[in-house]
């Protein structure tokens, strides 16, 4: 994909609104214009959204998931990319469903109706998802019996996605970064979670190459 003059939708959470970097032009999708020349690089990233659908829905922004602000996009733009699901892991409230669920308040069922939203809307645009990165906590809490852990919701973006053909970026598999290493964890995400300036780069490096790529 020729990234020059495109313009680009970024619908995500925190790590997209820019949470845990010193400013919006260090966030992932700013250095990424900046490097490849884009003409916009529209944010659509909310701190602490999921995919699927709360029971409840409250005029708060924190509750206005992925579907819900989809159709609030930019329609002319050549391609879409989509960043979440540590939320619907991390706070405890989203069932994980199975593939042939199509309930909105599950995150399967979240991701086919966004998966199936996009792909009518932006006929012959490219649309790309990334997964979640690691983060420190990832294992299931014991206090919530809805909850998996965070691989289960990384592998229904992966499962989802190739089941409409929408290509993934596995920042899960190949980052270079881990809530869990201390070392990673001091350098590119302090909060063991948000990815700082650094980290920022690394993502919008990898998002680059993945793009041109397609």
């Amino acid at each position: 994909m020729e990234l020059q003059g495109k313009k680009i939708n970024f619908l995500g959470d925190s790590i997209t609104e820019g949470h845990g970097t010193s400013g919006a032009d260090k966030v992932y999708h700013a250095l990424l214009k900046k490097n490849a020349g884009l003409a916009e690089a529209r944010n659509y990233g909310i701190g602490g959204t999921k995919i699927a659908r709360l029971p409840v829905i409250t005029e708060d922004r924190f509750d206005m998931d992925f579907n819900l602000r989809a159709p609030s996009m930019d329609k002319d733009a050549d391609a879409v990319v989509v960043s979440g699901g540590t939320n619907d892991y991390g706070h405890a409230t989203i069932p994980l469903g199975s593939i042939d669920n199509d309930d909105i308040q599950t995150f399967y069922g979240g991701m086919h109706n966004l998966c199936r939203y996009l792909v009518n809307e932006y006929v012959g645009k490219r649309i790309v998802f990334m997964t979640p990165l690691h983060r420190m906590e990832e294992k299931a809490f014991d206090w919530s019996e809805k909850s998996n852990d965070l691989i289960c919701f990384v592998k229904a973006i992966r499962e989802v996605c190739e089941y409409y053909s929408i290509p993934v970026l596995d920042l899960y598999k190949e980052s270079g970064m881990h809530g869990n290493v201390r070392a990673w964890c001091d350098k590119f995400m302090p909060d063991g979670l948000h990815p700082n300036d650094e980290g920022h780069k690394i993502i919008a490096h990898k998002l680059q190459k993945f793009l041109e790529n397609l």
